[in-house]
């Protein structure tokens, strides 16, 4: 039972620790262990009584307490009965349990109420720091990041949910898929493309390998189908395949992508890069497809992983009671959603391929190895061009056609005659009847002469008449 304190010793601790002592000044005086202190100090603020005496020890002895200050000091040497006495006739200076702490006062209380208005405004403790002075002023960041706290601003805000009506949006991305097996024994690795509609939560899942731009849509437009009609509005991440400079304000959407959008009616909305939590729902969506749906699984090809999707989504996904709505997806979708989606289109979205080129020297550019002509203000310019099997178009900066031509065979040229500058189509181009014409303006004898040497000589006397009319006009 040495282990155990006094009476007077445990009572003594709690009235110091009631005065506003710390539990190290009581050990100091007190000659005993701090964690002791601590010990009697969280049974009284827990409501715990401490330790009875055990029977047949030796009657206490009242305890000499130190000086300690008070609004109406005491002698120093009280005995316990006294000390309890005096406490009892006059409040303590802080109850127990308070949060108070002597020690001195904060450097930063001056500056209290310009504190709490840059606080207001959403400056961090650095910009607060340096905006008071900084150590020029006697303030130390530490101090103010403390003072901040006090003030409740280490406080985070919770985040707001959002519930989007019927019809209005659905949230995409891009996960990590089943290994599929190649045709040589090899494993592949595969991604799942995961689209949400935020208001049912009915979604669409498909495996693909790359996430090109043609993967994107094609999985896109097979969604849309798969849901009879189209959102509002496709919340995306910044991906590659649709976004070609990511920007919160005005990003700047690939032009196959934007095509697509203005044939399915619907518009293309990235999210704040480094932050997923704009499309949380696809973001949950994503975990779940990949954790219920594809966890522990493989597949020997591609085509099997998407038929155990569609397969999942339509017996599990479906018919699962979501965890926020507390309804069973498929049937809000079915008596809700379905019918509030734009209708989709006629025809499914061209396929095409599109890039950049820049028209060379001679005024063309290059596509899949064959050459096509653009007008001559183009030269030396970066256009667009989109081709498929039997087109090639040719745009602007600003998506205006500039040139359309019929597709080619590997190292052909395609020339149209109104993209050749005046100045680099020579006389023998035009043609005899041509450089005749001109000859003419000479005079009617040298006209005379002229059809008469091409009636000679044929083919050959084409230079002839060139060398003349080009001599006849140096001279003038």
């Amino acid at each position: 039972m040495a282990n155990l304190l006094k009476m007077a010793n445990v009572q003594s601790i709690l009235l110091l620790h009631a005065q506003g002592w710390t539990q190290r000044r009581i050990a100091r005086e007190l000659e005993i262990d701090r964690e002791t202190v601590r010990k009697y100090v969280r049974q009284q603020l827990c409501g715990a009584k401490p330790a009875n005496v055990p029977t047949g020890s030796e009657p206490s002895k009242p305890a000499t307490l130190p000086v300690v200050p008070a609004p109406d000091p005491k002698p120093a040497n009280l005995p316990i009965g006294e000390i309890a006495e005096s406490a009892a006739s006059k409040p303590a200076i802080a109850p127990i349990g308070a949060t108070s702490r002597a020690g001195p006062r904060s450097k930063c209380e001056p500056h209290r109420e310009v504190i709490l208005a840059k606080m207001q405004e959403g400056l961090t403790a650095q910009r607060i720091y340096q905006d008071l002075g900084g150590a020029e002023a006697g303030l130390g960041y530490d101090s103010v990041r403390r003072f901040l706290r006090r003030l409740g601003c280490g406080r985070t805000l919770p985040f707001r949910r959002t519930e989007c009506q019927a019809g209005e949006e659905a949230q995409v991305d891009f996960g990590a898929g089943a290994r599929v097996q190649t045709p040589e024994g090899r494993w592949r690795k595969t991604n799942v493309f995961r689209i949400v509609l935020s208001h049912s939560r009915k979604a669409y899942s498909e495996a693909c390998f790359t996430q090109t731009t043609e993967d994107f849509l094609h999985c896109l437009e097979n969604a849309f189908t798969h849901f009879g009609g189209v959102p509002q509005k496709v919340v995306i991440d910044n991906l590659k395949a649709a976004v070609a400079h990511p920007d919160w304000f005005d990003p700047e959407i690939t032009p196959k992508v934007q095509s697509f959008c203005q044939h399915y009616g619907t518009v293309i909305l990235p999210t704040k890069p480094y932050m997923p939590r704009h499309k949380g729902k696809v973001e949950a969506g994503i975990k779940y497809v990949k954790n219920n749906a594809l966890k522990g699984r493989a597949f020997a090809r591609l085509a099997e992983q998407n038929e155990h999707l569609a397969l999942w989504e339509r017996t599990v996904a479906d018919t699962r009671i979501h965890g926020t709505t507390k309804q069973q997806v498929g049937k809000v979708f079915a008596e809700v959603e379905r019918a509030v989606l734009r209708p989709l289109p006629l025809e499914r979205f061209a396929c095409f391929e599109e890039g950049q080129r820049k028209v060379n020297r001679d005024g063309h550019i290059e596509v899949a190895k064959a050459y096509y002509s653009a007008p001559p203000e183009y030269l030396g310019r970066t256009v667009w061009v989109r081709w498929d099997a039997r087109l090639v178009r040719i745009f602007n900066s600003k998506w205006e056609q500039i040139a359309l031509h019929v597709r080619h065979e590997k190292g052909r040229f395609s020339t149209q005659g109104e993209h050749l500058h005046p100045h680099k189509i020579n006389g023998l181009e035009r043609g005899a009847d041509y450089l005749l014409s001109r000859v003419e303006l000479i005079g009617s004898q040298t006209s005379q002469w002229a059809q008469a040497m091409l009636h000679a000589r044929g083919i050959a006397g084409t230079r002839v008449l060139q060398g003349l009319r080009g001599r006849r006009f140096y001279e003038a």
